[in-house]
């Protein structure tokens, strides 16, 4: 009688396989997890740009800085709704003479991206923190 043999994958190959298969993926997924949340980092400032471009036209037109990111007519996109809440300060001071009108646009990091940390845009440029642009 001939001896076959047979044809397959014994259990310590699969093993293996699969253990070399657990290896790749931890260290795989951290880099994943680092590239996303900068990724959406990435979105919010430069959805901070355009949020302190819309601030600089609405001091054109009505003589002082909007008080809301909605006073913009400005709705969040959706790679930072979720990672991100969108806050606007105003310095209102009583003699806007002495004063020169300023704004402060504060991204606050929520959910996945809370470990990431806040972002802020001054209307001077000023951008925080440094680490992070």
């Amino acid at each position: 009688m001939p001896r076959t043999r047979n044809l397959g994958f014994t259990l310590i190959e699969l093993m293996i396989t699969v253990a070399i298969i657990a290896i790749l993926a931890s260290v795989a997924y951290p880099s994943y997890t680092s590239h996303t949340r900068k990724a959406a980092r990435r979105a919010a400032q430069a959805q901070m740009m355009d949020i302190a471009n819309r601030q600089q036209q609405y001091l054109l037109a009505n003589r002082a800085y909007a008080t809301a990111v909605a006073d913009l007519g400005y709705s969040m996109p959706a790679e930072v709704t979720g990672k991100y809440t969108a806050g606007i300060a105003t310095n209102t001071t009583v003699s806007p003479a002495t004063t020169v009108p300023a704004f402060t646009v504060t991204f606050t990091a929520a959910g996945s991206q809370a470990s990431d940390g806040n972002l802020t845009l001054t209307s001077d440029g000023t951008k925080g923190p440094t680490g992070k642009w």
